[in-house]
């Protein structure tokens, strides 16, 4: 079973690299296929054994790094999903860039980000999962960059790699502290670590997840192809931070919960309000992704390190559900992705409107969906813990479960109920057909992981239920009833007088329609200072200072260094004298001192 865990990782990466290296399409989908494929079969293999290698890399005397790796029941349903999203979303990329030149490449750089996070969810040593921590932020500035005609497309490339950059350093630094305060990198032995080091590593972790304050950089990343869009934005990258915290749980100072329990509530609920406001289709997958990555943070608050878990498979199906359907929605319209353009009839596709109206019920909640239980067990957790972490982060999840619910039945409505889409309706290519079908069947199933899967997670709360259930409903009925209201302002009544309905419409807003109003008017005005704060931060510190700034510096430095090189000969010898006795100088202090 150690081989198995071993390949688990080396055969997606031994095809990414095979794949760098051909041409022929033909080829291309062999090793597109085969990278995950074998990856999901090891990982379904190891699930039986719990495999657990390792191998000295480098002794430092006090420090050892080691290729160590271990995979529980928990890591292996994480690998299993990982593996199962990559696959299906190599199926569908086959069709949905089946025009394109550059397929072999993209193909090869979806197994690789495949590895790299494997690697991640089996490694037991932080200097091996750092490793493929980093592989993952360079695969996904190649993928979200793949269409460099599109004007947005290097850009958002650029922003993401930058931000999720700014958190690594702290990334970097605190795997540094903690691995030397500790005395070993396995993640097995570190138990009481410094507040310094796991505050770095929540930093890390926050940009690689798209948490508050750098959120910034995810929903621009929607100008990469949906496969991208769906492979991030599932099992991978995106919930890569929020499964490291909950390998680290062990070692987290109790009294520094409250720091990850705030950036959780924070970002599930601004990360909904703008989800609400958001005009296309990608850009609610994406905050909603924000939102949801949020709950997994919020069950690490609280120490429910398996609440996450089962939240992030959940989340991988039904996520990965969601935005590959959107790569059919939008297709079968003909537009760019607008809420205002695109639109189609229940009529039009029977699988794209029942595999959204499936995850957007999942993502809202609905029972008997995995969503329900899954969102369930981390406000159980939070309810149970009795700590201000709990507290704070059980309330923020009512909250983002009503805004989850108005989005997405806001989505729904947008995309399915108002009126015909276009004449000429294209066919869905069977590859992509087939990914739709197994992500709608997995959404489905993955409930079932509350009764019969690796996760230990709190038991049933009926009154919780019922409250989940309550917030759930209550966003869908104000959004629908919004709806509906619109809707019957919009078409004509003959035979009515203008007068009467007016005056209706006084009655009702005297009966309480007004307060309602004003929550609308609240509501919005929070998202718009959101929005604001964010731009503000995305122009400023994003764009002027790491992305311009670093190009100025880079001028400037070309500059000085072309200066340096147009002194002659005369110079040159100059300076190679006086470097000759300064470091003469310091070597004669140097061996004084000693």
């Amino acid at each position: 079973m150690t081989a198995l865990a071993w390949l688990l990782i080396a055969v997606p990466a031994a095809a990414g690299l095979a794949g760098l290296l051909v041409r022929r399409r033909d080829l291309a989908v062999v090793l597109a296929y085969a990278g995950p494929g074998a990856a999901l079969a090891c990982a379904a293999a190891v699930s039986f054994a719990n495999p657990q290698a390792s191998y000295v890399l480098a002794d430092f005397g006090t420090v050892t790094a080691t290729a160590a790796l271990d995979l529980s029941l928990g890591a292996c349903a994480v690998a299993l999903a990982t593996g199962f999203v990559s696959l299906l979303v190599q199926l569908y990329s086959a069709a949905y860039l089946r025009d394109d030149p550059r397929y072999a490449p993209f193909a090869a750089q979806v197994n690789l980000f495949c590895a790299a996070m494997l690697l991640v969810v089996a490694a037991d040593d932080l200097v091996l999962l750092l490793i493929g921590w980093e592989v993952m932020g360079a695969c996904s500035y190649l993928l979200i960059a793949h269409y460099a005609k599109l004007p947005q497309a290097p850009g958002a490339a650029a922003k993401a790699f930058l931000v999720t950059r700014f958190g690594d350093v702290a990334f970097v630094l605190g795997v540094m502290v903690l691995g030397v305060s500790s005395g070993t990198f396995r993640i097995g032995e570190i138990h009481d670590a410094p507040a310094l080091a796991m505050l770095l590593i929540l930093f890390g972790c926050i940009g690689k997840s798209a948490q508050f304050p750098l959120q910034i950089w995810l929903p621009p990343a929607m100008a990469g192809p949906t496969p991208v869009s769906a492979l991030i934005h599932a099992a991978t990258m995106v919930a890569a931070g929020a499964y490291v915290l909950t390998r680290l749980l062990p070692a987290w100072p109790a009294d520094l919960l409250l720091a990850v329990a705030v950036v959780a509530a924070v970002t599930m609920v601004g990360a909904g309000l703008c989800a609400l406001a958001a005009r296309d289709v990608k850009g609610v997958l994406a905050w909603s992704t924000v939102s949801q990555v949020g709950f997994m943070f919020a069950a690490v608050a609280v120490a429910a390190g398996d609440a996450a878990l089962f939240h992030l498979v959940a989340h991988a199906a039904f996520k990965g559900l969601l935005f590959l359907t959107a790569g059919v929605v939008i297709a079968l319209a003909g537009t760019d992705g607008s809420l205002r353009a695109t639109r189609l009839r229940p009529g039009d596709s029977r699988l794209a409107f029942w595999a959204m109206t499936i995850g957007l019920a999942t993502m809202a909640g609905l029972p008997p969906l995995g969503g329900f239980f899954s969102k369930e067990t981390v406000l159980g957790a939070a309810y149970e813990a009795g700590t201000p972490a709990g507290v704070v982060v059980f309330w923020a999840g009512v909250g983002a479960s009503i805004l989850t619910a108005a989005y997405a039945t806001r989505l729904w409505l947008l995309l399915f109920w108002r009126g015909p889409g276009p004449a000429a309706m294209p066919a869905v290519p069977r590859a992509e057909s087939f990914s739709l079908w197994a992500l709608t069947a997995a959404t489905v199933l993955v409930g079932a992981l509350y009764y019969a899967g690796p996760f230990e997670v709190p038991a049933l709360h009926g009154d919780l239920m019922a409250l989940l259930l309550l917030a759930t409903l209550g966003g869908i009925a104000v959004v629908a009833d919004s709806w509906w209201r619109d809707g019957r302002a919009r078409e004509p009544v003959p035979d009515r007088d203008p007068a009467r309905v007016l005056g209706r419409a006084r009655s009702a807003l005297a009966e309480g329609l007004y307060a309602e109003r004003l929550a609308s008017k609240a509501t919005r005005g929070a998202a718009a200072a959101l929005s604001a704060a964010a731009a503000a931060l995305d122009v400023r510190l994003v764009d002027g200072a790491a992305v311009e700034g670093s190009a100025r510096a880079t001028l400037a430095a070309a500059e000085s260094t072309a200066a340096g090189h147009r002194g002659g000969l005369v110079r040159y010898l100059r300076l190679s004298a006086a470097g000759t006795l300064v470091v003469a100088a310091v070597a004669i202090g140097v061996s004084l001192w000693n």
